[in-house]
């Protein structure tokens, strides 16, 4: 099961992009789309049908899960997630180096 969702801020822990930063834009499977990492060029062809014109796409492409870490805004660093159910038995994401809430620190 992951932990990270669409919308965390991740840092990269392994790879070429090794030390960046972004977005999770999607997630399938065991594979993860982050915002401005991992750029390819694809080349796209034109199809009348639908209106897309054809030429040369920068896009994101996936990275593998394992590769990828919560980034922890209060102490800079890649951090690991954890869940906690509080008083009204709500379970929430938390840090779990200082216990503090994932969405909360958004």
């Amino acid at each position: 099961m992951a932990k990270i969702k669409q919308g965390d801020q991740v840092i990269v822990i392994a790879g070429k992009e090794k030390g960046k930063q972004g977005t999770v834009l999607s997630i399938s499977n065991d594979r993860v789309k982050v915002e401005g990492l991992n750029l390819v060029t694809k080349h796209k062809k034109p199809n009348r049908a639908t209106g897309t014109e054809g030429g040369i796409v920068t896009q994101e492409a996936s990275l593998h899960i394992s590769n990828v870490a919560v980034f922890n805004a209060t102490t800079q660093k890649a951090d690991r997630v954890g869940y906690q159910i509080d008083a009204e038995g709500v379970k929430t994401r938390v840090y779990k180096s200082n216990g503090e809430s994932v969405a909360a620190a958004k």
